[in-house]
């Protein structure tokens, strides 16, 4: 049933334990926040703040200990979610057609359909002449383009991406998220971006959620106002770029300190 509350997602207070050989841990806690539909979200953070396995209990990956997660589906016959993975997740024995066209097929689309799909990201993602390549002959760049191109041909309400530029070189990584941008200023799709990079999260997203070092928290929740179409070389210089960014790395440099410090006492503990 739709949503009786504002926005596209909604999570309201989520907390999320884990119980290891150590004890409990817990991720998350007490995290809410409203995403309206359209928005691009990017979620910043410490390392182990649980950055990701927020965004696994959006894709419905994982389940919460408490709280809850709302997430409006206005169309049953597209999926809710999609998700785009750090690591690539392409699948090695299909060429690239057969990857992109993965989702389509699993939901019965017709072969003529899925062509006509595939086609069109092939062209968009810049690889209609590697279509019949296996993963094994792309390099890291191309493949994270047809794991990309593969979450939006199944034209999810949502998506949502854990870092899925980290292990690029920063020339693959401004040309991929140059490309994101394009493709989804052309969905206008509601997203969910997990990054570290303050310069990624305010060149892609509408608002920046800063989280907490663990447990994880919401610490602040940014509009990024800057004006699109962007240009990376430009926005780069922009006023209004270089005050958020000077104001998200007080929030998180605070949030670091605590992590390392953390650490520290647990490291001296054992």
């Amino acid at each position: 049933m739709p949503m009786t509350v504002p926005g596209k997602i909604r999570a309201d207070g989520v907390s999320k334990v884990f119980r290891t050989r150590r004890g409990r841990i817990v991720a998350l806690e007490d995290v809410s926040f409203t995403l309206a539909e359209g928005r691009f979200l990017a979620v910043v953070g410490p390392s182990g703040c649980g950055k990701t396995t927020l965004l696994r209990i959006l894709a419905g990956l994982e389940r919460s200990s408490s709280g809850r997660v709302e997430i409006r589906h206005d169309d049953p016959s597209r999926p809710a979610t999609a998700m785009v993975f750090q690591e690539q997740s392409v699948l090695p024995w299909m060429t690239v057609r057969e990857n992109i066209g993965y989702g389509l097929r699993l939901r019965r689309f017709a072969p003529r359909e899925i062509r006509r799909i595939v086609d069109h990201y092939l062209q968009v993602i810049g690889l209609t002449d590697f279509a019949d390549a296996y993963p094994y002959q792309l390099s890291g760049g191309m493949k994270q383009r047809v794991s990309v191109a593969r979450a939006f041909a199944v034209d999810p309400e949502i998506l949502l991406m854990d870092e899925p530029f980290a292990a690029l070189d920063e020339q693959n990584k401004l040309l991929l998220q140059e490309e994101l941008l394009r493709i989804w200023d052309g969905t206008g799709k509601t997203a969910v971006y997990i990054t570290h990079s303050i310069d990624e999260a305010l060149y892609l997203s509408d608002q920046v959620l800063v989280m907490t070092a663990g447990p994880g928290k919401v610490k602040e929740v940014i509009d990024v106002d800057l004006p699109r179409p962007r240009d990376f070389s430009s926005l780069r210089r922009h006023p209004v770029f270089i005050s958020l960014f000077e104001r998200i790395w007080v929030l998180l440099r605070e949030e670091v300190l605590k992590a390392r410090r953390h650490s520290g006492s647990q490291q001296a503990a054992d």
